[in-house]
């Protein structure tokens, strides 16, 4: 096992990406903490973990709150006493047009996508920087690396988590810690549903024709699966990624080369 005795974080751990994330770094020998703002999915998670051998701690989390985001770490502190892997994984979206959107919906989508990025990466760089080691990792997406129509406020907040990572990246480039995005196109996950509904809703299209839609936007023409997003997190956690920082990797199958 590639991460025997590290300790990780995973907001939003307790479904969909979150889930497949929190579930691989387990496999890998990590005991995984997990934030989430839905405290019985992270409580099925952690027993699922626990069932495998592994210690995992469920705890409700507000990311966009930074007394609720110091509070998580201060209980990863008092369990473990260290923390290796940050895996900034909490997300939302919101489709609509810019000239349509609502300065609340705008204000959700920077405070849960981005400031809470920020506040978890804050914390665990508190925590990573006096050890020397570390890494933290962002589910950006891949309108952190274009524009994407009908999602001003998701692609503006995932822009963010991007550049972030890669300031926080050459804060921290002589200290033992790497930062990255990766940054998926459409995932089976509960966003890719709520959006086939929309689009349903919206339109004559069926989830199913509004699906083959969205997979046809790649060159791949599919839909990335969690568990593609989980084993890229693992990788970047061991030490054979240990020069890879300040990258926005993208899992768009082909949408996006560089």
């Amino acid at each position: 096992m590639r991460l025997e005795g590290k300790i990780a974080i995973v907001t939003g751990g307790g479904r969909g990406i979150g889930e497949a994330i929190s579930m691989a770094l387990a496999r890998e020998g990590c005991s995984v903490a997990i934030p989430d703002v839905i405290l019985p999915n992270a409580e099925k998670v952690a027993e699922q973990i626990r069932a495998l051998g592994y210690d995992a701690l469920a705890m409700h989390c507000d990311i966009t709150d930074p007394q609720s985001v110091e509070n998580a770490f201060v209980q990863v502190d008092q369990r473990w006493g260290k923390l290796d892997i940050l895996v900034n994984n909490a997300g939302v979206a919101h489709s609509d047009l810019v000239v349509r959107t609502t300065l609340e919906t705008w204000r959700r989508m920077l405070d849960i996508n981005l400031t809470g990025t920020f506040l978890c990466s804050q914390a665990a760089l508190r925590r990573m920087l006096p050890r020397k080691s570390g890494r933290i990792i962002s589910i950006a997406s891949v309108a952190g690396q274009i524009g994407v129509r009908y999602a001003g406020a998701y692609t503006a907040s995932k822009h963010g988590v991007v550049g972030l990572m890669r300031t926080i990246a050459l804060e921290t480039a002589t200290s033992g810690i790497t930062a990255n995005a990766i940054c998926p196109s459409w995932v089976q996950s509960p966003i890719l549903g709520q959006a086939l509904s929309s689009i349903s809703e919206k339109t004559t299209m069926t989830q199913d024709q509004a699906r083959d839609n969205l997979a046809a936007e790649t060159p791949q023409k599919r839909i990335i699966q969690p568990d593609e997003i989980a084993a890229t997190v693992v990788w970047l956690s061991t030490e054979d990624a240990g020069g890879l920082t300040g990258q926005s990797i993208g899992l768009s199958c082909g949408q996006v080369m560089h």
